[in-house]
């Protein structure tokens, strides 16, 4: 679920998170992650947000080298919790923590997750698509941009412009195939096929969207 937090100028919250905090931002969306702030008008009353990182080290370095101005990390005890903290713009305290009371946990470094961009002439018609055929459901939508969620996924459908021409594709790992396969031809997707069973250990199906873009679903077997 999306936090919301006031800002003053869209503009400058929207380059901050952007290009000092590395945050993916989309419209008046920032995403970090699984997390995700929604930008508002409004008075702004200073919040404070915490968000979890695979290497903390790591993401204060790399805000650090962007130009912010994050503090040391200090071990917080009580959350067995290694902190650093950056203010925005406006005063809201971004807290970066990375738990230090798991010594088994293996780092996975600082990419989390992916957010596949897939152009349409029509993004409404996209975004009704892909949530009434594919089981995706709306996260944020405005006419030229659709935020997609289906589990622990999140897809961007964007406008067809002069930088963003024909068709795209994206893949997806997924858990059983022949039971996703069931629930889109149920619903009437675009199916290229039954799944298939490949040597190199992954049984996978492709859908094509309204406007062409390739979708495929694959689920690993040994």
């Amino acid at each position: 679920m999306a936090r919301s937090i006031a800002v003053s100028d869209l503009a400058r919250s929207t380059a901050f998170y952007r290009d000092i905090l590395g945050f993916q931002v989309v419209g008046r969306s920032a995403i970090y992650g699984p997390a995700q702030l929604q930008f508002v008008d409004g008075e702004v009353i200073p919040a404070v947000l915490f968000f979890e990182t695979a290497d903390v080290g790591a993401m204060r370095a790399a805000i650090e080298t962007r130009g912010g101005r994050p503090s040391e990390p200090v071990r917080v005890n009580w959350i067995k919790m290694e902190m650093s903290e950056v203010r925005d713009p406006d005063g809201h305290t971004l807290w970066f923590g990375q738990s230090y009371n798991r010594p088994d946990a293996v780092s996975h470094g600082l990419l989390e997750q992916a957010l596949p961009e897939l152009p349409f002439d029509d993004v409404p018609a996209a975004v009704a698509y892909y949530r009434d055929i594919l089981g995706f459901k709306i996260n944020y939508q405005q006419q030229d941009l659709g935020v997609m969620d289906r589990d622990q996924v999140t897809l961007l459908l964007i406008a067809r412009t002069e930088r963003h021409k024909g068709i795209g594709s994206a893949g997806f790992y997924i858990a059983d195939a022949d039971a996703l396969y069931a629930e889109l031809r149920a619903n009437g997707a675009r199916l290229q096929g039954e799944p298939v069973s490949h040597p190199w250990g992954l049984r996978d199906f492709r859908v094509l969207d309204l406007e062409g873009n390739r979708l495929t679903f694959a689920q690993t077997f040994e």
